[in-house]
């Protein structure tokens, strides 16, 4: 293989297979590098890919004078501190997400639990009849009719009895959580 510093000041020139000499020389001790920092081999990859795009971007501004290996190694090194930040941040993130839903959850089912106490406090100041008609058609799954013949009244009663019922339990509760 030539000397790594004339393949340095062909790809300053533009020189496209001493650009891939380049890159195959840093390849390997490249991914070693950054695989050492970030513990990925995609990522390692990707870093020394990164890197070698900005080197054939800016190749014209490539100094052969100047240590090119410690160039390449310093941008691996900033790209996997970089990775890492990004990483701890996203995690950072992720538990903040968590943790508000968590205590949102909790907030959630406290709210929860005081609305269906509420609720069956409200059920159990409710007339007899007008208990039971609700009972069977929430709880029991019973439609109008089949209640209707089972407390022996008329369907329009039922109906009626149930939008009375369901209006008191929902203003109720609604009161009760204004307070």
């Amino acid at each position: 293989m030539e000397a790594l510093d004339r393949i340095i000041m062909k790809v300053a020139e533009g020189d496209s297979t001493a650009f891939t000499k380049l890159y195959n020389h840093y390849k390997e001790p490249g991914i070693r590098f950054s695989m050492a920092i970030v513990k990925d081999e995609e990522e390692a990859e990707n870093m020394l890919h990164e890197v070698f795009i900005k080197i054939w971007n800016r190749r014209e501004q490539i100094n052969p004078d100047l240590n090119f290996n410690s160039y390449i190694f310093t941008c691996l090194r900033n790209l996997a501190f970089d990775h890492l930040k990004k990483i701890e941040r996203s995690q950072s993130l992720q538990h903040q997400y968590l943790q508000m839903m968590e205590e949102d959850h909790n907030n959630n089912s406290d709210a929860e639990e005081a609305k269906i106490v509420l609720l069956r406090n409200a059920m159990n100041s409710l007339p007899a009849k007008r208990k039971m008609i609700l009972k069977l058609n929430v709880e029991d799954g019973k439609s109008y009719q089949e209640i209707a013949e089972m407390m022996r009244i008329s369907k329009n009663t039922v109906k009626n009895q149930l939008v009375k019922a369901k209006q008191f339990l929902r203003g109720s509760v609604d009161l009760a959580l204004a307070l």
